[in-house]
């Protein structure tokens, strides 16, 4: 598979996963909807290997990476599904934007990538500073929107560390398998929350809470990890997590048109400095050294 084919699949899963999230808990709760998700995801995985005769290992190299993959599946899904209770898709989405700088810090931190030269850390300050100025520090009040963005930065630093542990031990491993078998260790998990939270089943399943989890499950676990392993194979983890700084832009504006979130002239602004923010990350060191 061609590895910018499966970049823009991310892009595009990722851009719908946040109001996606948001409405598989209407009338269910977030913790029916996740796990729903995560249970439909691992039956259709564990189909598939079997029809395209993957191979599912489970020697000590293989558990590894089904357990840093679980910290995505569980850890990280669990913490930004419960955080989507008390914000916006939209904000969710811009929150999760900076699993790069997180992302960055850890890499940094165990010395597992070089230190990023000036210009990229540049463009990720101006990455940053524009989806900070998408909302504004100032709506970030009160006690339910101080819950979700706890949830959600939890999220991040989860997802990210994920990552980089995924570099270290799932190389060699068929992105299927590794979906299948963090899928395998996730649902339990869920299912044993969900006992302890108390939840029930829903006595009624509304028609897009029940879509989005059917999207979620099909698209969003199964294509959508399945796609993100695959490309953390090939790319570094900290260019991986740059995709979260193309999604919230996106997602921003299928929550305006889709579930009436409103955005103001901030966004454009936010959106400016994302993309130059971008544009340093990715290409500023090179010019640097050809002026030099």
């Amino acid at each position: 598979m061609s590895v910018p084919a499966a970049y823009l699949a991310i892009i595009v899963i990722w851009s719908t996963t946040p109001l996606a999230i948001k409405w598989s808990g209407e009338g269910t709760g977030f913790i029916v909807g996740v796990s729903a998700r995560m249970l439909i995801g691992a039956v259709l995985c564990l189909l598939l290997i079997r029809l395209l005769r993957i191979e599912l290992p489970w020697h000590k190299q293989a558990r590894q990476a089904y357990l840093a993959g679980a910290m995505a599946v569980y850890g990280a899904m669990m913490c930004v599904y419960w955080g989507s209770q008390y914000i916006s898709s939209g904000l969710l989405s811009v929150i999760f934007g900076l699993t790069p700088l997180m992302t960055g810090i850890i890499v940094v931190v165990l010395g597992t990538e070089k230190r990023p030269g000036p210009m990229r850390m540049l463009g990720l300050a101006f990455a940053l500073i524009g989806l900070l100025s998408i909302f504004g520090l100032k709506d970030a009040v009160g006690e339910a929107m101080v819950l979700g963005i706890s949830g959600v930065l939890a999220s991040v630093f989860l997802h990210s560390l994920s990552a980089v542990w995924l570099k270290q031990v799932a190389q060699g491993l068929p992105a299927m398998a590794l979906t299948t078998g963090s899928l395998l260790v996730s649902v339990p998990l869920y299912l044993l929350t969900w006992l302890a939270m108390g939840a029930e089943l829903p006595n009624e399943l509304p028609l897009r809470a029940g879509a989005s989890i059917l999207y979620l499950g099909v698209i969003g676990s199964v294509l959508g990890y399945a796609m993100y392993f695959y490309a953390l194979r090939h790319v570094s983890a900290s260019k991986m997590a740059l995709v979260t700084l193309i999604t919230p832009v996106t997602a921003l504006m299928l929550g305006q048109m889709l579930n009436n979130e409103q955005i103001d002239t901030a966004v454009w602004t936010g959106t400016a400095m994302i993309l130059l923010g971008l544009t340093l990350h990715q290409w500023g060191d090179r010019l640097r050294l050809k002026k030099v």
